[in-house]
């Protein structure tokens, strides 16, 4: 069964990590899936990193959906309203739309005071993770007023209001949260859901490369850091994405905070390698000990 193959779905920031993991997802649900980002084939845009949007373009139709390839820099409003002009001209509507651009990686400064931290970077690392996400809705939010219907997913790190480490890290992802209970209360009135989704301790491309592992043999990564054994592929919290997608009562969860770990009980979906990982539960173990 594909629950979303009617569905048009925008993910901005697809290029790699959580952003490909939902796209994916939300193709093997049957949608049609929008994939944004800056990189592609010959101009990678984040630093060395190999991944481009047609890669996961051609994924999304791999795993079942239609993927489309559309590059985007989504701080610059002129291209996000070019984008969204576009879908609405050729899928004539919009029903996911999921924010997870970041590119805040080489940003973020760990272990340092905030009074000794780059304000530029912290204030690029604003822009790239917090402007672009209100242009993105912008112009993506009306085309669902319009139908009455749709769902916006605010990816963020974390479904709680804890500190994250480190100012301008932590202020990027809880105004993720705060972006979705916000937009969940001009929205509710028009038929459309806004919320927002964490996964947890995400084995992404760059991590795997960090740990020098593969998915094959990604458990070798404990060695360096046995938290890494609690890890989930990015396509986990894409499933968490899809379910909620596919739930005709999605609307009672508008303006909230979700964790992967916690929709995956509720849906009774499994991450891609069979497991089901809880993070919050065992981030709570290591809490207690």
């Amino acid at each position: 069964m594909k629950p979303l193959s009617e569905k048009v779905a925008v993910v901005a920031g697809a290029t790699r990590g959580a952003g490909r993991g939902i796209a994916c997802m939300l193709g093997e649900a049957g949608a049609t899936v929008y994939c944004t980002g800056r990189s592609v084939r010959g101009r990678p845009a984040t630093g060395n990193r190999p991944e481009t949007i047609e890669e996961t373009a051609e994924m999304v139709t791999d795993y079942g959906g239609r993927g489309i390839a559309v590059q985007v820099d989504h701080t610059v409003p002129a291209q996000v309203e070019a984008l969204f002009e576009r879908v609405k001209s050729e899928a004539g509507r919009l029903d996911v739309l999921v924010n997870d651009v970041w590119g805040g990686d080489e940003l973020t400064e760990w272990d340092v005071s905030f009074w000794e931290l780059s304000l530029d970077k912290g204030l690029l690392m604003q822009q790239r993770a917090v402007h672009s996400h209100i242009i993105t809705s912008r112009y993506g939010a009306p085309i669902m007023v319009t139908q009455g219907s749709g769902l916006i997913v605010e990816i963020t790190d974390g479904d709680t209001l804890d500190y994250r480490g480190n100012l301008f890290y932590d202020l990027a992802k809880v105004s993720a949260i705060r972006l979705a209970y916000a937009m969940a209360q001009e929205l509710r009135p028009h038929g459309v859901t806004a919320l927002a989704v964490t996964p947890g301790f995400l084995r992404s491309e760059a991590m795997l490369d960090h740990f020098g592992v593969t998915e094959e043999n990604w458990q070798e990564g404990a060695k360096k850091d046995p938290h890494f054994i609690a890890s989930e592929t990015p396509y986990f919290v894409g499933r968490a994405v899809a379910a909620l997608a596919a739930d005709p009562l999605v609307a009672e969860k508008t303006g909230l905070a979700l964790a992967s770990w916690d929709l995956a009980e509720e849906y009774g979906f499994k991450d891609i390698d069979g497991r089901q990982p809880h993070w919050g539960r065992y981030y709570a173990g290591i809490q207690s000990n």
